[in-house]
């Protein structure tokens, strides 16, 4: 077996490398992992600035939003003015097999995309939350609260669809209407993740500094905007080299993260595409709903000024 090879017009270089402390896999079982996924995975990326977090030989993981240099120039880029670096950023896209087969040879194993496509910054396409378990717990504990989460949207008349983060938590998805603005879906994902805890505030949490959690599964809901989140068929920078995994609400109780990794998706998902599957339709969300997640401070800006607070007080003590 030779070492390099090509594929669609790209040079596919030291195949046989370890891909990274750990991972117990190659350079090829990602381009091959990726490869076989790819008419699953680039669906998802289309049209969204992507950023990637890559592992080079001897060197920790690094993201990498800004398209390098030297890339060839079939792949194509938005550019996006990054206030905090004073700099535009050339975002790819990933549209086609060629260019994942690209950052696979790059050494990209996570994808990233934003919630927007490149030409309608304006619009989030999904309302997303992220439900982050405490440590030491088990998966068990975050399906309570997707479960939670669930009932929530059924409650508010939206539905939403379930993966796995590639770690040990889930994601869940709510496409919305590309009408809706940015501000209002930002705002009905705060109530109902405000709305989830209440229903059992034992199990979840919407406290954004940690040291409040209290053991719960944390509701985060900051996932709006310009953010990103893994995409579905990723694979994560963790031993073993899991994929975040589409599921379907009834296996929640079922599996664990670990049973999906870039060795086992292929033979799980056959011909299928669970993600697109399980998506549902875009969907309008309620007045009642935005109106109230409006009257929510935004966690992060809440936690900040907290934050701040809590500093003087020490100072002070």
């Amino acid at each position: 077996m030779t070492e390099d090879e090509t594929r669609d017009g790209v040079s596919l270089t030291n195949l046989d490398q370890p891909l990274f402390d750990g991972s117990d896999a190659t350079k090829r079982d990602l381009v091959d992992y990726l490869d076989a996924v790819h008419d699953r995975i680039v669906p998802v990326l289309r049209d969204r600035p992507l950023s990637v977090i890559r592992v080079r030989p001897g060197q920790p993981p690094f993201m990498q939003k800004n398209v390098p240099k030297y890339a060839p120039d079939w792949i194509r880029t938005v550019s996006v003015w990054a206030e905090t670096s004073k700099r535009d950023v050339a975002y790819a896209l990933c549209n086609d097999r060629r260019t994942l087969l690209w950052f696979a040879n790059q050494r990209a194993v996570e994808y990233h995309p934003t919630l927007v496509h490149g030409d309608r910054w304006d619009r989030t396409t999904h309302l997303v939350l992220d439900l982050d378990p405490p440590p030491g717990e088990d998966f068990a504990v975050v399906v309570r609260a997707a479960r939670l989460v669930e009932r929530t949207l059924a409650d508010a008349g939206l539905a939403g669809a379930v993966k796995t983060s590639g770690a040990k938590g889930l994601h869940i998805f709510v496409p919305v209407d590309i009408e809706v603005s940015i501000e209002d879906t930002a705002a009905a994902t705060r109530a109902i993740a405000v709305r989830a805890e209440r229903l059992d505030p034992a199990v979840a949490t919407t406290a954004f500094i940690r040291e409040d959690r209290g053991g719960k599964v944390f509701l985060d809901s900051t996932r709006a905007g310009g953010a990103t989140v893994v995409a579905a068929y990723s694979p994560r920078v963790r031993p073993l080299v899991p994929v975040s995994f589409p599921l379907a609400w009834a296996d929640l109780d079922d599996v664990t993260p670990a049973d999906f990794t870039i060795r086992t998706v292929p033979g799980l998902i056959g011909d299928r595409d669970p993600w697109a599957e399980h998506m549902p339709a875009p969907q309008r969300l309620g007045a009642e709903l935005v109106e109230e997640g409006h009257a929510i401070p935004i966690a992060r800006v809440q936690a900040m000024h907290e934050g701040k607070r809590r500093a003087r007080a020490r100072r002070k003590s």
